[in-house]
């Protein structure tokens, strides 16, 4: 039976986990109607995506930490406060230049309040509870992801791209009240330095490789990206030489479960990000689906996770989570092998049929590898953990980005995806999850090698 606390830190954190994938979701279905009234030409309306995808990387680490310093409430409600009145300002922009500089706003406050919400909610929820109370977060954000496309679709044709906005102010309004009135602080600040040098050093890094995969196969691109791997193994080893690190890497030296999961969740998202990207492509181009029917096609898997999602969770509170999140990612592998035989004569069927099970895949994997995440710390860094491991999967969000389009640049080229090269973005198309699905195999061997027994660290706290 749950306490009133713990339903509303619940209540809560589910609105604000909804709120951030939603809102991405239904913004990229508005983009060519948002940029037909600010008349911008395509590169400048990418902007709109990139720079929330971009501030939410750079803060999404230093939020945790400095909430884990100085008090998760109250970065919880800033970070609320700004996605809101980016909102706000979206709405009634009348620019592109301020409206991207809403979506930088809505970044900053999305990695605030996703990376605390998660640590809140671990910190208010017993162990024997806590997977499942994880998997109704995950559920939100897999509701969130599918439902985006169809309310956005719908708001923007009714009542014009702003109102997705106006849904997101309201949202943010409610939840920012909720959480003043009756969100309890626990958390005093500590006597513990914030590392800025670090965190400095960390958000140029993040932002030249986030950025730097978004640009490739470009030449610029690669460096960039290159630049954002040294910066990131130069802020590696500055961190093992501070006493007050922004990133305690010893988490990944000494804790066995802690750094086999989070691999584990990179290299899952690594696999499969760009699995809609693909498949959207293949109905459009190979089969000659609508975009609507395409979407309605691609509903299938976010549907499946979040059926799945809260009960993968709670079972992982009395299954081996080891075992659980391992099969989650073996399926996730047949399902990308599964895509490897995708031609022109596949039913739709059978495509959809994959999806599903790699929805149900995704959500055995997710809720119990986050759950095992967040057991795997103290108490006192939950905040820096769920910074790690939402990081993780920008990070493999990126990287399976970067993955596909270099395939596509290599078999494809320059050429525009048609009917007459479809050959060629089919070659690409298996080849890439060729690629994945050996990719996924490593980071199943890397589930499989945490310890036996998740719980253990938490007896010990």
């Amino acid at each position: 039976m749950e306490s009133k606390e713990q339903k509303t830190t619940l209540a809560v954190a589910t609105v604000t986990a909804f709120m951030a994938p939603f809102m991405i979701s239904s913004t990229n279905v508005a983009l060519p109607v948002i940029g037909n009234d600010f008349h911008v030409n395509a590169v400048l309306l990418g902007w709109v995506a990139t720079s929330y995808l971009l501030a939410t990387a750079v803060f999404l680490l230093p939020a945790g930490k400095y909430a884990d310093l100085h008090g998760r409430r109250k970065i919880f409600m800033i970070g609320i406060a700004l996605f809101t009145l980016g909102a706000l300002g979206g709405m009634a922009a009348n620019g592109i230049v301020f409206f991207i500089a809403t979506r930088v706003l809505q970044g900053m406050g999305a990695a605030m309040f996703l990376t605390t919400g998660m640590a809140i909610l671990t910190a208010t929820y017993p162990p024997q509870r806590r997977g499942w109370a994880i998997g109704i977060l995950v559920t939100a954000v897999y509701v969130g992801l599918a439902t985006g496309p169809f309310i956005g679709g719908m708001l923007t044709s009714f009542w014009g791209w702003r109102s997705i906005f106006l849904v997101i102010f309201a949202l943010g309004l409610c939840s920012f009240g909720v959480t003043l009135r009756f969100l309890p602080g626990k958390w005093r600040p500590a006597d513990e330095p914030f590392d800025s040098v670090g965190s400095l050093i960390y958000g140029i890094s993040i932002l030249l490789w986030v950025y730097g995969g978004t640009r490739v196969p470009s030449t610029s691109g690669w460096w960039l990206f290159g630049l954002g791997w040294g910066g990131l193994i130069l802020f590696y080893y500055l961190q093992r030489r501070r006493q007050e690190p922004v990133f305690d890497v010893t988490l990944f030296e000494k804790n066995r479960i802690f750094l086999f999961s989070s691999l584990a969740a990179l290299i899952h998202y690594a696999a499969t990000f760009a699995i809609t990207f693909q498949i959207s492509l293949y109905l459009q181009y190979v089969k000659g689906l609508s975009p609507k029917a395409a979407g309605t096609v691609l509903m299938v898997q976010p549907i499946m996770m979040a059926l799945f999602a809260a009960k993968a969770g709670s079972l992982s509170d009395r299954i081996e989570v080891r075992l659980l999140a391992s099969l989650g990612m073996g399926i996730t592998v047949c399902c990308l092998i599964g895509f490897v035989f995708l031609g022109r004569e596949t039913p739709i069927w059978f495509v959809a049929g994959i999806l599903a099970i790699l929805g149900f895949g995704f959500a055995l994997f997710s809720s119990p590898n986050m759950s095992a995440i967040m057991g795997a710390v103290e108490p006192r860094q939950y905040g820096l953990a769920s910074g790690c491991v939402a990081t993780m999967r920008l990070l493999g969000q990126v990287g399976s980005m970067t993955i596909a389009t270099t395939f596509l640049a290599f078999f494809v080229g320059s050429e525009q995806i048609s009917e007459l090269h479809n050959e060629q973005f089919l070659l690409s198309m298996k080849n890439c999850f060729v690629f994945f699905s050996v990719l996924c195999l490593v980071g199943l061997v890397f589930s499989l090698m945490r310890k036996r027994k998740e719980k253990g660290k938490e007896e010990g706290l």
